[in-house]
């Protein structure tokens, strides 16, 4: 009976989405792509995503983290020595949480290809700036749903969503290209999703941020080769309503800094 109901719940309405927990994840019935969301500093969201590689065995893997050309380094012969593979990824400079705790997602995807979904932070930036994705983009960005404006409601929540996201501290005028930044990773992402199961039958793991995993307005809503897909996320507390996802796993919280102090000293 409870894979009946899982099974359900794969085909409903984000809107319906259950709550899951990690040992069952890899039991649902198979899909082409599946997005395992994370709060990048939770050591929690990592042994998820860990352990659902291993027993998986996906024939692809896209990290959020990695660029293209990062994704290009990881040899076989590097992924069981913890120490070289840090180095030559030059993750100590990347800006993301300790490789202690993304490790062991590589230790367990060593039979699968490696791909990277990250745009460099100069791109973001100028596409910020310049308020153009297109050109930063290039030639398919109306297959990833660039080349049109956002419905103004859709529009108007994300910059709020933006303005949370950033202590409320972030002037108006900024909001917009932020939107913009957010759009050209969620579009570079599909399109690294779509090459990575074209290349290799699948299927595909993806290891993002919640943000990119989500159903309506993510990654995976601009996916354009028609694969099945399924996106869980993970939070640290249930959510109090619906949520853009096809499941969610509450795991403990961990402890951080106020992130918004940098904002209020400022």
């Amino acid at each position: 009976m409870k894979h009946l109901i899982l099974a359900i719940a794969v085909v409903s309405s984000p809107a319906l989405a259950d709550e899951i927990t990690p040992d069952l994840v890899a039991g649902l019935p198979p899909v082409d792509i599946l997005y395992l969301g994370e709060l990048h500093d939770n050591p929690w969201h990592h042994e998820t995503q860990a352990a659902v590689v291993a027993e998986m065995a996906p024939a692809a893997i896209v990290f959020e983290m990695l660029t293209p050309d990062m994704a290009g380094r990881v040899a076989s012969d590097l992924i069981g020595n913890k120490d070289k593979l840090q180095a030559v990824l030059e993750w100590d400079q990347s800006g993301w949480p300790s490789f202690d705790m993304y490790y062991p997602i590589f230790a367990a995807a060593s039979g699968a290809a490696f791909y990277g979904a990250q745009v460099p932070r100069d791109a973001v930036r100028a596409a910020i700036m310049d308020g153009d994705v297109i050109d930063a983009f290039g030639p398919d960005a109306e297959r990833y749903g660039l080349t049109d404006p956002l419905p103004l409601e859709e529009q108007q929540m994300r910059e709020a969503k933006q303005f949370e996201a950033h202590c409320n501290a972030l002037p108006e005028h900024m909001l917009p290209g932020m939107v913009l930044g957010q759009r050209l990773r969620d579009a570079t992402m599909a399109q690294v999703v779509d090459r990575a199961l074209a290349d290799t039958g699948g299927p595909v793991v993806v290891i993002t941020g919640n943000g990119h995993a989500r159903l309506d307005w993510g990654a995976p809503a601009l996916v354009s080769s028609g694969a099945t897909q399924r996106s869980i996320a993970q939070v640290e507390a249930a959510p109090d309503g619906p949520v853009p996802y096809d499941f969610y796993i509450v795991t403990p919280a961990t402890d951080r800094a106020d992130p918004c102090l940098a904002f209020k000293k400022e």
